[in-house]
């Protein structure tokens, strides 16, 4: 019988790294809500047209990516639905920013998330069918400040802080503006003009995009045609005043709170529902496909949906590639308790118990060993575990004092029990 594994473009992540993945989460919840988030949890399928009136039909991800299936009527009258495993979240949180009536408050609904996306693309290193997303978005009546230049900038800010908490080091900030729905109009026709002779020439996916969608030819990543989209023409000649004035206040913004960015006259993102102010944060480690996050604003989603009008920006962080980054910068991701617990002799099992329970519950990692376990065994468990080892005989349990002893330098010392959590935590912190 052939052993069962998990499926192509999955994967499982078990200790340690899932201690980076908490760190990370936990990172998230903190800065976000110095901001004043607010965590929105969405269901993981839709229905499908959310997507293709959201998202839009021709982009990659509903033309040729999203796990989509007929759900079985349960009754003759019921009709059978289409549903999606959600490729993205800014669709769904919008969704329910409609459904739920939240611009009735007039006010700004500041939400983030953090969950699965389902993508069935070709898996890479950093790049899963199922992937995890942590997002955010801002989204509101215009009279709450929603179109404001300031709400992108206060969401790029939060962005690059939430970075250096992390420990992100070298992130890099790329910004640019896709204009207004009429400025979008008027530069894909310039795109489609200066394609049509040269996209014979290109590779077939973006002899595709020419045809069904220009703007996504400049998101390719094919070096061959790299030559060709240098050529192009340039959004930022087709913007009008209102476009060029918001983007203009957006940098002026960042300049003030002195958040470095680089503006990329060739981002335009991937998804059609972008509006003037795009971004992404990327990062070197990474290789060619180096982007940790991006997103940008959208201010006709909400109607597009059915909706009120209801401008919002909102991001999306890759938290595999995440991840990837951070371990790429540690020199050990595994994560060691600060103490391992060894009990003697297995009637001392019940007192190395009672100890471990005394200094969790000062937040210490503590594991716990076995009387059973002769004392080489103890030592070679423990130093694969912890930082250190206590010892737990009957001569410490008559005195009061436990043996120590530091498995990196090999020093060993007397402690007083209740004086061996200030000394473990001591340790801990350093």
């Amino acid at each position: 019988m052939s052993i069962l594994k998990a499926v192509r473009g999955t994967r499982d992540s078990l200790p340690p790294e899932t201690e980076l993945w908490n760190h990370v989460e936990a990172t998230t919840r903190r800065v976000f809500a110095r901001y004043n988030f607010g965590e929105i949890r969405t269901p993981i399928f839709e229905d499908t047209s959310l997507f293709a009136r959201g998202v839009g039909e021709e982009t990659d991800i509903v033309s040729k990516e999203m796990y989509t299936w007929e759900d079985r009527a349960r009754a003759q009258s019921e009709k059978a639905q289409s549903l999606t495993l959600r490729p993205e979240n800014t669709a769904g949180v919008v969704r329910a920013y409609i459904e739920h009536k939240l611009g009735e408050t007039g006010l700004l609904q500041k939400l983030y998330y953090i969950g699965p996306q389902f993508r069935r693309e070709r898996p890479q290193k950093g790049r899963y069918r199922q992937f995890w997303q942590i997002g955010a978005e801002v989204i509101g009546p215009s009279s709450a400040g929603s179109e404001s230049p300031l709400r992108d900038a206060e969401v790029l800010e939060m962005l690059a802080a939430f970075l250096d908490e992390l420990g992100i080091e070298d992130w890099r900030l790329e910004i640019n503006s896709v204009g207004s729905a009429a400025d979008r109009v008027r530069y894909v026709a310039a795109l489609r003009e200066a394609l049509a002779p040269v996209k014979d020439r290109m590779c077939e996916d973006n002899q595709r995009r020419a045809e069904t969608n220009p703007l996504r030819v400049l998101d390719s990543k094919d070096e061959n045609d790299q030559e060709i989209i240098n050529g192009l023409p340039k959004i930022a000649d087709y913007l009008d005043e209102d476009s060029k004035a918001h983007f203009a206040a957006v940098l002026a913004a960042l300049d003030a709170c002195g958040v470095k960015y680089d503006v990329n006259p060739r981002l335009v993102r991937g998804l059609d529902y972008y509006t003037r102010t795009t971004f992404e944060f990327t990062h070197g480690g990474l290789g060619a496909q180096n982007a940790l996050l991006g997103g940008g604003r959208y201010d006709g989603l909400s109607e597009a949906l059915g909706g009120p009008k209801a401008p919002g920006i909102g991001f999306a962080i890759g938290e595999d590639r995440l991840i990837l980054t951070l371990q790429a910068q540690t020199e050990q991701a595994a994560t060691l308790a600060d103490a391992f617990i060894a009990p003697l002799s297995v009637d001392l099992n019940p007192a190395a118990l009672e100890l471990a329970r005394e200094l969790r519950r000062t937040d210490l990692r503590v594991e716990l060993g076995d009387g059973g376990f002769r004392l080489k065994k103890s030592f070679e468990i423990g130093n694969k575990l912890a930082r250190k080892i206590v010892l737990l005989g009957q001569d410490e349990m008559q005195s009061g004092i436990l043996t120590v002893k530091d498995f990196a330098s090999g020093v060993q010392v007397k402690v007083a029990r209740g004086d061996l959590a200030q000394a473990l935590l001591v340790t801990a912190n350093n």
